[in-house]
């Protein structure tokens, strides 16, 4: 009795072999844009946080209507004014016309972008991100503590950081009584 043999011919397997390198031509692109789309997210992240802590402190101050705190703040042995600062679960939150100021002890602590409270820029820094006051940028408006100032957040490890980014400024137009602005996503560096 003959028995025949099972199995794939030559012209079989070389035209899977070119099918999983059509594949592989086509789908490896998307895949190199994964890091890139993963910074985009946590910039739109961190925008997010930005303006819902920047609201929540705004509506604490309102709510507060500037009367101080009878007990300290958490952590710390300050009892916040509620003008120019505020008690949060984990501190102090400085406080500009109503709306946290645009440095680390302000809007980057509202906003909880570290792990740190209060953030330093080492804890900036190990989460990812840059900011206009923490020595990375040269010759870059620094963010503060007055009317007017803003802070640019900028996520690190793109082409150009400087290019991945968004600010605020604790108040619009630089005018006293002025709503808080979180700028657009900036996203040709990511």
């Amino acid at each position: 009795m003959k028995t025949k043999q099972h199995g794939f011919t030559m012209i079989e397997l070389i035209v899977v072999i070119v099918i999983l390198g059509i594949l592989a031509a086509v789908a490896l692109p998307r895949f190199s844009n994964i890091q890139r789309d993963a910074r985009i997210a946590k910039l739109n992240a961190a925008r997010g946080a930005v303006q819902s802590a920047s609201a929540m402190i705004h509506g604490t101050v309102l709510v507060r209507g500037g009367v101080a705190d009878a007990a300290v703040c958490p952590g710390t042995a300050v009892t916040a004014d509620n003008t120019a600062t505020v008690c949060t679960e984990h501190g102090i939150v400085n406080v500009i016309n109503g709306y946290p100021t645009a440095n680390l002890p302000g809007i980057i602590d509202a906003a909880g972008l570290t792990s740190t409270f209060p953030a330093t820029q080492a804890a900036i820094t190990a989460e990812g991100y840059s900011t206009t006051d923490d020595g990375l940028v040269t010759g870059a408006a620094t963010g503060g503590a007055v009317i007017g100032s803003i802070i640019t957040v900028r996520v690190i490890g793109g082409t150009a950081s400087a290019n991945c980014s968004f600010t605020y400024s604790p108040s619009s137009g630089g005018a006293a009584n002025s709503a808080a602005t979180t700028g657009a996503v900036v996203t040709t560096g990511c």
